[in-house]
């Protein structure tokens, strides 16, 4: 037997329930259609008195033949492993269509025999019902049986896998129910499974004659029968419904059916056979429109377990997928359910190439694509983008300023100095005009991306981990680029922070400390603007690398700062507690930068108030874009590209203080 997939255990608090007769569900929870045999044995009419109204009728089913089905709601067919099948009790309740107010009797043997699953027993009920199944089988009817049970464990047998249950061999795609629960046992008038038909024969007894009624009325020779008899028919049955499986072979599962249910014999089953392998024109497939692009959408948000899923689809489209995919949306599917909605006739992936082709929407005329799958990608990918993206270092936000562009031609700002003070009005209400100075500022935003792809061999092992793993990757892929432009501009800042512009403070008392910082906060208020008027800005940010990390903290929280030294310092408060927000980047020491050092640290401006440095984003896009598509002709697989707009440059020099640290 190949490789199996791994079981899908049933909840413990919800069990699911295997109607082995009606079918309503998806795959892993939906009933099943097991019908077969059933017959009824009356009682003697010449048994006579007391013991004639004790005796009751009996019945024989042959409940399911062991074979593969197609049933509604399972998108591959369904084998239940009659090894797997646990049988709580010899005596099983006996209903009418699985009506537990339709009682009809009670089972006193159940079996396996030959891979098939037999059920005997009495018809013990005294209703109309019971009254009704004896009198239409007198009548001839074939009654079918249906089995309920409940579904514990279901394996599912992939494409080109094979599997062997109740002495059979079955080639994927199949649906295995490896551990059920038998329930109860129903007559039923028409069951889905057509592979077994049923009959009713009543059994002769001593007095010559046959007949009875489940409440034991006058005897009817018209379905007399001897016992020899009944099982020759049996026996011509089985062999007929054998043979009728060995010509179709698993793969004519919809003739198997109709040939067993309308009791075609072996040459006519074989005819149809040859007609059904001949090659057939293509077939119009009307697409299913209860699958849309935002129920794909939704289906791979589930089985990619995003968190907030509420907030990202609707109700609606989360209870559709729920319903449809309940054993979580492959690789695979997806592609395939979209390039179905889009006019692929198709049902496997074989032909991969195809299905990309009509998934992507590619040779179909414009207007006639129903679902997007590269839209969905995209939207999905784009989740997942998102926190890449936001997992890496982000202390570059805290400290610059940010500008929206429309393009990717250079900007240039001015400001206002000089005559930027308001001057008193004089009489008759004229005001002066302010004046752009000669002080400018530029930035330019550029693209930077990377395109990843999802090869064939994630569509093949149907991987759907492949759509949230690379857009992880690109969207950290784009963080780490934000950071490396960010301070490789922040860090080359030789020409920048300069003892000529007054921002820039070197020695060994500029080490980080009370008195350090005191220095950098003087330097800092001292600065002036080209009037040689003080700026008005405060200094809020203390940027330190990760060494000074804890002492940045302790000047931050800490109400005082004690000293135990030979010099025996007593207590002191901490002038600067609470003053200013300690970032800490893991860049400013990092040898590969210009301008590394463990020991410099800055005393900056609000970004809002006087940036050092600005970030351009193109229309306002923070965030990196994320794109899908299907690979090029000299590939096999799916494409993905992420790229971001923005650009880093340098501001105003009286927006920080640069200290050394050192001499």
């Amino acid at each position: 037997m190949a490789t199996k997939t791994p079981m899908a255990p049933a909840t413990p608090s919800t069990p699911k329930r295997l109607w082995l007769e009606a079918a309503a569900a998806p795959a892993g929870t939906s009933p099943l259609t097991l019908t077969g045999t059933a017959e009824i044995t009356a009682i003697a009419a010449g048994a006579g008195g007391a013991d004639a109204e004790k005796a009751l009728p009996r019945f024989k089913m042959l409940a399911y033949t062991g074979g593969a089905m197609r049933v509604a709601g399972w998108r591959h067919p369904v084998v239940l492993d009659l090894a797997g099948l646990s049988v709580p009790s010899q005596n099983r309740p006996i209903r009418f269509a699985h009506d537990p107010a339709a009682g009809v009797g009670h089972t006193d043997a159940i079996r396996v025999e030959g891979g098939q699953l037999v059920a005997t027993g009495v018809i013990s009920r005294d209703t109309a019902t019971a009254r009704e199944v004896v009198a239409s089988s007198r009548n001839g009817f074939p009654w079918q049986a249906s089995v309920g049970a409940s579904v514990e464990e279901f394996e599912f047998i992939r494409e080109s896998q094979k599997a062997i249950v109740n002495g059979l061999e079955f080639s994927g795609p199949i649906n295995v129910v490896r551990k059920s629960i038998l329930g109860e046992i129903s007559f039923v008038d028409l069951g889905a499974d057509g592979r077994t038909s049923a009959s009713i024969a009543a059994h002769q007894g001593a007095g010559g004659s046959a007949g009875g009624s489940p409440t034991g009325g006058d005897a009817d020779p018209a379905v007399g029968a001897s016992a020899a008899a009944l099982r020759a028919e049996a026996l011509a049955e089985t062999s007929r419904i054998a043979a009728v499986r060995k010509i179709c072979a698993g793969k004519y599962l919809d003739i198997e059916a109709q040939a067993i249910r309308d009791g075609w014999d072996a040459t006519r089953t074989e005819l149809e056979v040859l007609r059904a392998s001949r090659p057939k024109a293509p077939s119009i497939h009307a697409p299913d429109t209860s699958i849309t692009g935002e129920v794909l959408e939704a289906a791979c948000f589930q089985s990619a377990k995003l968190e907030g899923l509420e907030k990202v689809c609707s109700a609606q489209a989360l209870e559709v997928a729920a319903k449809r995919f309940q054993s979580g949306l492959g690789l695979q599917e997806l592609l395939i359910e979209a390039a179905i909605a889009n006019g692929y006739t198709g049902r496997t992936f074989r032909d991969s190439r195809r299905v990309l082709e009509a998934a992507f929407g590619r040779g179909i005329e414009a207007g006639m694509t129903t679902i997007d799958v590269g839209g969905i990608l995209s939207n999905v990918a784009n989740k997942f983008l998102l926190e890449g993206f936001f997992s890496v270092e982000r202390v570059w936000r805290s400290i610059c300023a940010v500008r929206n562009v429309s393009d990717f031609k250079t900007v240039t700002s001015y400001r206002l100095v000089g005559k930027d003070q308001y001057e008193q009005v004089a009489p008759g209400g004229e005001l002066k005009h302010g004046t752009l100075g000669e002080e400018t500022y530029s930035n330019k935003a550029d693209t930077y991306g990377l395109m990843l792809s999802i090869d064939r061999r994630d569509i093949i092992n149907d991987d759907l981990g492949a759509i949230t793993t690379v857009p992880r990757k690109l969207g950290r892929g784009s963080g780490l680029k934000i950071n490396d432009v960010f301070w490789t501009a922040f860090m080359n800042n030789a020409a920048f922070f300069t003892v000529g512009n007054k921002n820039f403070i070197s020695g060994a008392d500029t080490a980080l400390g009370i008195d350090g910082l005191t220095k950098g906060e003087v330097t800092f208020m001292d600065l002036v603007d080209s009037d040689g008027k003080p700026t008005g800005v405060m200094p809020s940010i203390l940027l330190v690398p990760t060494a000074l990390s804890a002492v940045g903290t302790q000047l931050y929280k800490s109400v005082e700062m004690r000293d135990t030294t030979a010099n025996t310092k007593f207590p002191v408060a901490n002038p600067h507690q609470g003053k200013f927000r300690i970032e800490v980047s893991r860049y400013l020491s990092n040898a590969l930068y210009v301008g590394n050092s463990a020991k410099a640290w800055y005393l900056l401006a609000d970004p809002s108030d006087l940036p050092v440095i600005e970030t351009a984003f193109l229309n306002g896009q923070e965030a990196p874009t994320i794109e899908t598509s299907d690979a090029d002709f000299s590939q096999l697989g799916v494409r993905m590209r992420g790229y971001h707009d923005f650009g880093v440059a340098l501001q105003d020099t009286r927006g920080g203080v640069k200290s050394k640290g050192e001499v």
